[in-house]
């Protein structure tokens, strides 16, 4: 099965935001250390931030990931056009999901590699993008498309004091 990107189409907009929000948000929740109040909260100033102008918010480019053989939707992807302080203009993926019923397969490859190929076309040489440590799934994708980590964070939960238990 092959992919391709074509842009999402303001049909698809809203369905898209809401789907997008809500794993946005128990990311954030599960994975980030989030509460999930403020996961949510969050979720929707990052939403209406980035796309305030629905598909046509400047430099944000939304993708549905399509079968080429039959044209049915399997997936989303998302690149943004970003400035950044230390490598001047980059693209950045701040979403990319292939529906569980196709997974698998090989689409999300096919479509980070469409992704990059978008990325070149607008004149970009780098892509960026953010991974939550517990996506060991997603983690392995990039690694194995030879993404590199800049930078991992750390956490432990020191909310109970283990000496106390002696």
């Amino acid at each position: 099965m092959d992919v391709r990107l074509r842009p999402l189409r303001d049909d698809e907009f809203d369905a898209y935001v809401e789907h997008g929000k809500v794993w946005y948000a128990r990311d954030l929740s599960e994975n980030g250390g989030a509460p999930p109040e403020l996961a949510q909260k969050k979720a929707e100033e990052d939403w209406a931030l980035l796309l305030p102008e629905r598909l046509a918010s400047p430099g944000q480019h939304l993708f549905a990931v399509e079968e080429i053989a039959t044209g049915e939707r399997v997936g989303d992807a998302w690149i943004a056009e970003r400035d950044t302080q230390f490598e001047g203009k980059v693209a950045f993926v701040y979403s990319i999901e292939i529906d569980a019923r196709f997974r698998g397969r090989g689409l999300g490859k096919q479509a980070m590699l469409l992704l990059e190929d978008e990325a070149r076309a607008l004149g970009l040489t780098r892509i960026s993008l953010n991974v939550f440590g517990g996506n060991e799934v997603a983690r392995s994708l990039y690694r194995s498309l030879g993404y590199a980590e800049a930078a991992v964070a750390m956490s432990k939960d020191i909310s109970s004091d283990p000496s106390a238990s002696s």
